[in-house]
Protein backbone atom coordinates (compact mmCIF):
# COMPACT_ATOMS: atom_id res chain seq x y z
CA UNK A 1 0.00 0.00 0.00
CA UNK A 2 1.35 3.27 -1.11
CA UNK A 3 1.79 6.19 1.33
CA UNK A 4 1.65 10.31 1.07
CA UNK A 5 5.01 11.81 0.92
CA UNK A 6 5.92 13.52 4.26
CA UNK A 7 7.32 17.21 3.22
CA UNK A 8 9.60 18.82 6.18
CA UNK A 9 9.51 22.53 6.43
CA UNK A 10 11.75 24.93 8.39
CA UNK A 11 13.87 28.58 8.04
CA UNK A 12 14.80 30.67 10.41
CA UNK A 13 13.08 33.03 13.05
CA UNK A 14 10.86 35.58 11.12
CA UNK A 15 11.39 33.59 7.78
CA UNK A 16 7.60 33.31 7.33
CA UNK A 17 7.54 29.15 7.79
CA UNK A 18 4.52 29.44 9.32
CA UNK A 19 2.85 31.18 6.90
CA UNK A 20 3.75 28.93 4.00
CA UNK A 21 2.50 26.08 6.02
CA UNK A 22 -0.58 28.00 6.86
CA UNK A 23 -1.05 28.28 2.93
CA UNK A 24 0.01 24.49 2.46
CA UNK A 25 -3.18 24.40 4.93
CA UNK A 26 -5.87 26.35 2.64
CA UNK A 27 -5.12 23.95 0.19
CA UNK A 28 -6.53 21.17 2.29
CA UNK A 29 -2.87 19.62 3.06
CA UNK A 30 -2.40 18.31 6.44
CA UNK A 31 -0.21 20.06 8.33
CA UNK A 32 1.90 19.40 12.20
CA UNK A 33 3.54 21.32 13.49
CA UNK A 34 6.32 19.60 15.62
CA UNK A 35 7.26 22.69 17.75
CA UNK A 36 3.66 22.74 19.44
CA UNK A 37 3.51 18.84 19.43
CA UNK A 38 6.73 19.29 21.71
CA UNK A 39 5.08 21.77 23.95
CA UNK A 40 2.00 19.18 23.95
CA UNK A 41 4.15 16.29 24.76
CA UNK A 42 6.42 17.85 27.51
CA UNK A 43 3.14 18.99 29.14
CA UNK A 44 1.34 15.97 28.68
CA UNK A 45 3.93 12.62 28.71
CA UNK A 46 4.96 11.48 32.05
CA UNK A 47 7.66 9.44 30.76
CA UNK A 48 8.89 13.14 29.38
CA UNK A 49 8.25 14.93 32.42
CA UNK A 50 10.15 12.75 34.33
CA UNK A 51 13.54 12.72 32.54
CA UNK A 52 13.10 16.23 31.98
CA UNK A 53 12.79 17.42 35.60
CA UNK A 54 15.56 13.94 36.40
CA UNK A 55 18.06 16.30 33.90
CA UNK A 56 17.34 19.86 34.89
CA UNK A 57 15.18 19.84 38.35
CA UNK A 58 11.94 20.17 39.68
CA UNK A 59 11.94 23.92 38.23
CA UNK A 60 11.64 22.61 34.98
CA UNK A 61 7.68 22.53 35.78
CA UNK A 62 5.38 24.93 37.24
CA UNK A 63 3.65 24.79 40.20
CA UNK A 64 0.62 23.55 38.06
CA UNK A 65 2.31 21.13 36.58
CA UNK A 66 3.13 22.85 33.58
CA UNK A 67 6.20 22.77 31.21
CA UNK A 68 8.47 25.84 32.49
CA UNK A 69 9.40 27.17 28.52
CA UNK A 70 10.98 30.61 30.06
CA UNK A 71 12.75 28.53 33.01
CA UNK A 72 14.19 25.87 30.48
CA UNK A 73 15.55 27.97 27.53
CA UNK A 74 17.31 30.33 30.34
CA UNK A 75 19.22 27.13 31.39
CA UNK A 76 20.41 25.49 27.95
CA UNK A 77 20.15 28.85 25.96
CA UNK A 78 24.50 28.67 26.60
CA UNK A 79 25.00 25.24 27.52
CA UNK A 80 25.06 23.10 24.60
CA UNK A 81 25.40 19.90 26.06
CA UNK A 82 22.29 20.39 28.07
CA UNK A 83 20.49 21.50 25.23
CA UNK A 84 21.57 17.93 23.67
CA UNK A 85 20.25 16.33 26.00
CA UNK A 86 16.79 17.65 26.57
CA UNK A 87 16.71 17.20 22.60
CA UNK A 88 17.40 13.60 23.07
CA UNK A 89 14.41 13.00 25.31
CA UNK A 90 11.68 15.19 23.27
CA UNK A 91 12.79 14.58 19.51
CA UNK A 92 12.20 10.88 19.68
CA UNK A 93 8.91 11.34 21.30
CA UNK A 94 7.85 14.13 18.56
CA UNK A 95 9.39 11.28 15.49
CA UNK A 96 6.96 8.52 17.27
CA UNK A 97 4.04 10.77 17.42
CA UNK A 98 4.55 12.04 13.77
CA UNK A 99 4.46 8.16 13.07
CA UNK A 100 1.28 7.72 14.45
CA UNK A 101 0.15 11.14 12.65
CA UNK A 102 0.99 10.01 9.74
CA UNK A 103 -0.81 7.10 9.88
CA UNK A 104 -4.12 8.87 10.60
CA UNK A 105 -4.27 10.96 7.47
CA UNK A 106 -2.57 8.20 5.16
CA UNK A 107 -5.47 8.88 2.29
CA UNK A 108 -4.05 12.83 2.05
CA UNK A 109 -1.99 13.14 -0.67
CA UNK A 110 0.98 14.81 0.72
CA UNK A 111 1.91 15.86 4.28
CA UNK A 112 3.54 18.66 5.84
CA UNK A 113 5.66 18.97 8.99
CA UNK A 114 6.79 21.95 10.31
CA UNK A 115 9.56 22.78 12.62
CA UNK A 116 12.34 25.07 13.17
CA UNK A 117 14.97 22.52 13.43
CA UNK A 118 15.25 19.86 11.23
CA UNK A 119 18.07 17.33 9.41
CA UNK A 120 18.31 16.52 5.63
CA UNK A 121 15.33 14.04 4.33
CA UNK A 122 16.10 10.37 6.06
CA UNK A 123 19.24 11.87 8.37
CA UNK A 124 17.28 10.68 11.73
CA UNK A 125 13.71 11.77 10.39
CA UNK A 126 11.01 10.08 8.24
CA UNK A 127 11.12 12.94 5.63
CA UNK A 128 10.68 12.46 2.38
CA UNK A 129 11.81 16.60 0.97
CA UNK A 130 12.82 19.44 2.74
CA UNK A 131 11.76 22.59 1.97
CA UNK A 132 13.69 25.80 3.75
CA UNK A 133 11.48 28.79 3.35
CA UNK A 134 14.48 31.50 2.99
CA UNK A 135 14.19 35.74 3.57
CA UNK A 136 17.09 37.69 4.52
CA UNK A 137 18.43 38.37 8.40
CA UNK A 138 17.53 42.26 8.29
CA UNK A 139 13.57 41.90 6.77
CA UNK A 140 13.33 38.60 9.37
CA UNK A 141 14.44 41.27 12.67
CA UNK A 142 11.91 43.85 10.94
CA UNK A 143 9.38 40.88 11.04
CA UNK A 144 10.12 39.49 14.94
CA UNK A 145 10.45 43.12 16.36
CA UNK A 146 7.20 44.28 14.27
CA UNK A 147 5.42 40.72 15.70
CA UNK A 148 7.30 40.13 19.28
CA UNK A 149 8.21 42.14 22.28
CA UNK A 150 11.74 41.42 21.82
CA UNK A 151 14.78 43.51 21.43
CA UNK A 152 17.04 43.82 18.44
CA UNK A 153 19.46 41.93 20.50
CA UNK A 154 17.42 39.56 22.02
CA UNK A 155 16.75 38.71 17.93
CA UNK A 156 20.09 38.38 17.11
CA UNK A 157 21.61 36.51 19.57
CA UNK A 158 18.71 33.88 18.67
CA UNK A 159 19.24 33.98 14.83
CA UNK A 160 22.98 33.71 15.90
CA UNK A 161 21.98 30.60 17.80
CA UNK A 162 20.14 28.94 15.36
CA UNK A 163 21.18 26.98 12.10
CA UNK A 164 23.14 29.58 9.27
CA UNK A 165 21.42 30.11 6.34
CA UNK A 166 24.07 28.76 4.29
CA UNK A 167 23.38 25.49 6.75
CA UNK A 168 19.81 25.86 6.01
CA UNK A 169 20.41 25.42 1.94
CA UNK A 170 22.51 22.05 2.24
CA UNK A 171 19.65 20.60 3.78
CA UNK A 172 17.47 22.10 0.92
CA UNK A 173 15.71 19.52 -1.59
CA UNK A 174 13.31 22.81 -2.43
CA UNK A 175 13.47 26.88 -1.30
CA UNK A 176 10.37 28.97 -1.09
CA UNK A 177 12.02 32.89 -1.18
CA UNK A 178 9.64 34.83 0.76
CA UNK A 179 11.63 37.98 0.57
CA UNK A 180 8.81 40.26 -0.32
CA UNK A 181 9.69 40.98 -3.81
CA UNK A 182 9.45 36.76 -5.18
CA UNK A 183 5.56 36.12 -5.27
CA UNK A 184 5.00 33.57 -1.92
CA UNK A 185 1.43 31.63 -3.14
CA UNK A 186 3.03 30.35 -6.99
CA UNK A 187 5.86 28.77 -5.64
CA UNK A 188 3.44 26.82 -2.95
CA UNK A 189 1.08 26.28 -5.72
CA UNK A 190 4.08 24.86 -7.76
CA UNK A 191 4.94 22.44 -5.09
CA UNK A 192 1.99 21.59 -4.05
CA UNK A 193 1.48 20.12 -7.98
CA UNK A 194 4.45 18.74 -7.85
CA UNK A 195 3.52 16.70 -4.59
CA UNK A 196 0.62 15.86 -5.28
CA UNK A 197 1.81 13.72 -8.54
CA UNK A 198 4.06 11.80 -6.12
CA UNK A 199 3.12 8.59 -3.28
CA UNK A 200 5.37 6.40 -2.34
CA UNK A 201 5.25 2.91 -3.14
Amino acid sequence: MSKPLLIGITGGIGSGKSVVCRLFSCLEIPVYNADDRAKWLTNHDPGIREKVIALLGPESYDSEGFYDRKFVASVVFNNEQLLKNLNAIVHPAVLADTENWVAENADSPYLIKEAAIMNKAGVGNNLDYVVVVHAPVELRIQRILHRDSRSEEEIRAIIHKQVSDEERKKIADFTIENDETSALIPQVLELHELFKKSRLA
